[in-house]
């Protein structure tokens, strides 16, 4: 049996269906979340992302609505 490098997965991904490319990315998530439970943080990457966006979400002054908020403004205008 052939076992498929990253690049492969990643060459075949275009050529797959939408609902299976959706499955592998509920997949693929469901695996990120059980990493982040047992502890495996961040990519220093990652870090260096999530502290700009937070230093530039401080900065905005404009913290956006509730969801909640959100969510009924949507329901009132039919759009869901």
């Amino acid at each position: 049996m052939h076992q498929m490098s990253s690049s492969e997965i990643l060459a075949e991904l275009p050529r797959l269906p939408v609902e299976e490319r959706m499955q592998l990315f509920a997949r693929l998530c469901e695996l990120q979340e059980q990493d982040l439970v047992r502890g495996v943080g961040p990519t220093q990457h990652e870090m260096e992302m999530l502290d700009k966006a937070l230093s530039d979400f401080e900065r905005d002054g404009d913290h956006g609505l509730p969801w909640r908020e959100v969510m009924r403004e949507i329901r009132s205008s039919g759009r869901l």
